[in-house]
């Protein structure tokens, strides 16, 4: 019997990476704020971030609904996922 592994824990390294890499933006912005950068660098930086939050986010639900709704074992499951990512989507969307 094959254990089903979470997409978030198959990709735990690759999505650390990117969690990281928003950190490092993050900070990136307090410096630029801690040195009084012109606000058109603070608003590229912060929609740098911005970005890159959207594709963490969205690569995130891609897999969710691959698993968790594609591939679920049953009605159940399915329906659990779907809530899941329509609240996650309510919340997104505020």
């Amino acid at each position: 019997m094959e254990t089903l592994v979470a997409h978030t824990i198959r990709e735990k390294a690759k999505l650390l990476a990117r969690v990281r890499r928003l950190k490092g933006q993050m900070e990136a912005v307090e410096r630029a704020l801690e040195v009084e950068a012109p606000c058109g660098e603070v608003l590229q930086l912060l929609a740098s971030i911005r970005g890159a939050l959207s594709g963490l986010t969205g690569e995130v639900m891609e897999d969710h609904l691959r698993e968790h709704v594609l591939h679920a074992d049953d009605e159940k499951q399915r329906a659990q996922a779907v809530d899941e990512l329509a609240e996650a989507l309510r919340t997104y969307i505020r």
